[in-house]
């Protein structure tokens, strides 16, 4: 069944307020009146918008026109109605008032032909109760967005208040509305899973319930670590000469300080593991310290004079395997 996009017609976003309605639907009226446009499909394009406007400016035929899917199935050859639309929402034909009269109906599309009718923007009211028919419900929309958290949080737990922009229909119209709400963070929380709160999402029609509101967890860059899963990793800087001839140093973890053992011989990029220090769970991950060999600057006199010296006495090639 034929299913136009009142929105596209119209320029507009699917959330906008009544008034910009209004304007909108002035604007392009005035351009493709028939009585004063030059363009060869005025009256088609007329027509289209009245019907447009119709449907949208009323609040109880905007919320039937979302009805059968929230996400709008824009340009859709397949749009199937509701069941039972008509009963449901008892509306009845009324005669058009704006633009061409010649017919009681404004060229509506195919399926809302048989619901709506024309300008007048009175419908009937709903009957269900007299006629014992059910009211047409639907479960709101899911929200997705995304809540940022630290490191910290994940290894603690914690409660985070944000706000977020959550889509409603009321009888203003389409709009956004700001809802504060209070998110606790579990936990081992990690990074891309999704955290669900039942009922925050977009308000259900008639007597169904609110969507849920989902929240995709990202981490927050931290100063010191580095996070891969539910591992903690830290970059250590050392000196040579703990590398070569081995040192106990002390180290900052997330859940305090720790003294560590480098082996001798330690070499650049070697990994060194504390086990079930990272982030908790079922399975808690490990923290690893990647040891760093960081060499004093060769501007300073003492330093220069020692790596001559090493360069001088010592046969060390470290390329002597490529060849």
């Amino acid at each position: 069944m034929e299913h136009k996009d009142y929105y596209k017609i119209l320029g507009i976003k699917r959330f906008t307020t009544q008034n910009d309605l209004k304007r909108a639907y002035r604007k392009l009226a005035r351009k493709f009146h028939p009585d004063v446009s030059k363009e060869w499909n005025a009256d088609d394009k007329f027509k289209e918008l009245n019907e447009a406007y119709d449907v949208l400016k009323n609040p109880e035929k905007r919320e039937a026109y979302h009805l059968d899917n929230p996400d709008m199935h824009t340009g859709s050859d397949d749009f199937q109605p509701p069941t039972d639309w008509e009963r449901s929402f008892g509306y009845k034909r009324n005669r058009h008032t704006q633009g061409n009269t010649q017919n009681n109906t404004v060229g509506l599309s195919s399926f809302f032909k048989g619901v709506f009718d024309g300008d007048s923007g009175s419908t009937s009211k709903r009957t269900s109760k007299r006629r014992g028919t059910q009211s047409v419900s639907k479960k709101g929309k899911n929200i997705h967005s995304k809540v940022m958290i630290d490191l910290e949080d994940s290894i603690n737990g914690a409660t985070h208040s944000m706000s977020i922009q959550i889509p409603a229909i009321d009888n203003q119209g389409g709009e956004n509305k700001q809802r504060t709400l209070s998110v606790k963070i579990p936990k081992g929380a990690r990074q891309g899973q999704t955290l669900r709160l039942a009922g925050q999402g977009g308000p259900g029609v008639g007597s169904a319930p609110a969507g849920d509101l989902l929240l995709q967890v990202e981490f927050r860059d931290h100063e010191l670590y580095r996070l891969v899963g539910q591992d903690i990793y830290l970059d250590l800087p050392i000196t040579p000469w703990e590398a070569a001839l081995g040192t106990s140093i002390q180290i900052p973890t997330p859940s305090g300080n720790v003294d560590i053992k480098i082996p001798e011989d330690s070499q650049h990029g070697r990994k060194l593991r504390l086990n079930d220090r990272g982030l908790p769970g079922e399975i808690p991950g490990d923290f690893y310290t990647v040891l760093e060999i960081a060499l004093p600057p060769a501007t300073d006199p003492k330093a220069r004079a020692f790596y001559e010296q090493l360069r001088d006495q010592l046969d060390f090639n470290p390329r002597s395997d490529l060849f």
